[in-house]
């Protein structure tokens, strides 16, 4: 017990040692950004930043393990029900066009995941604390509720799976390695480009609006002077043109973010809070 213990003991202050590296390297490229070009000035001690890196270091713990006994159970029912032969033909094509097909398939997962979570009750109790900030910058990326998290990934890796972009089966020299690879780089993409987009920058990125998500496309998503049923998808804008879900005013800022309802303080209550009431999804 004491040797499982230490073991484990010492992942989890590996793990944090990780996440205050980032912490450090993120701080350093962003907060110098948005002093510089900041499209709301507020002070980098803002209010709630106590909270939002309470959830940095949550979020960046307690989802994977959340994740990986459901992932275990999709793999196994792949290989269960999945043909052999197909996912041998998808192993066997580029990496680079499982790549960006994992990309494609993956970011049309959380569109819709992220569409739920507006739209069902009981999903924006937790999306709400996603929602529910009033300063924007890089930081809120992480604040959310973990079960909120573990949603919108869930859905976003659970297509992979099933069409044999992510998992050990693989091509002979490359789809093993492959298989585990390019849902770690979608993952990992999508964190770095949320930290992006959420970040208090008035940039303005001109034809790259039409390709990838920016904060411009992003902030429309948090304000509060408007539905936030719109701008759902987490990289490919094209995804909300497809699906009627886009909005990109030209030469307009959202001036205000969060949500109606009261929502608390504190990063405990916030955790608490939806299993406690009620709350209706802001487009029921």
């Amino acid at each position: 017990m004491i040797e499982y213990l230490a073991q484990h003991g010492h992942t989890f202050l590996v793990d944090v040692f990780r996440l205050c590296v980032w912490l450090a390297i993120l701080t350093i490229v962003f907060v110098p950004l948005e002093r510089l070009f900041a499209l709301h000035p507020q002070p980098i001690l803002r209010a709630g930043i106590g909270a939002d890196l309470g959830y940095y270091f949550l979020n960046g713990l307690v989802p994977a393990m959340l994740m990986s006994v459901p992932l275990g159970f999709v793999a196994w029912g792949v290989h269960r029900f999945i043909p052999l032969g197909f996912l041998m033909t998808v192993a066997a094509t580029p990496f680079w066009f499982r790549l960006l097909a994992g990309l494609v398939v993956g970011d049309i997962g959380y569109y819709w995941a992220h569409r739920c979570l507006h739209a069902v009750p009981l999903l924006w109790r937790f999306h709400a604390v996603h929602h529910s900030a009033q300063n924007i910058d890089f930081l809120v990326n992480t604040r959310a509720h973990p079960i909120d998290m573990v949603f919108g990934r869930m859905c976003g890796v659970i297509p992979l799976y099933l069409l044999g972009l992510a998992g050990p089966i693989g091509a002979p020299g490359n789809g093993i390695a492959a298989g585990s690879l390019i849902p770690l780089i979608i993952l990992l993409g999508g964190i770095v480009w949320g930290f992006f987009i959420h970040a208090n920058l008035r940039w303005r990125c001109g034809p790259l609006e039409w390709v990838l998500s920016t904060p411009h496309f992003h902030h429309w998503h948090h304000t509060i002077d408007a539905p936030l049923s719109r701008n759902y998808a987490a990289m490919l804008p094209v995804l909300d043109r497809l699906f009627g879900t886009h909005y990109l005013p030209q030469g307009q800022w959202p001036a205000r973010y969060g949500i109606h309802e009261p929502m608390p303080n504190s990063m405990a209550e916030q955790l608490i809070e939806p299993f406690m009431e009620r709350r209706p999804s802001p487009i029921a």
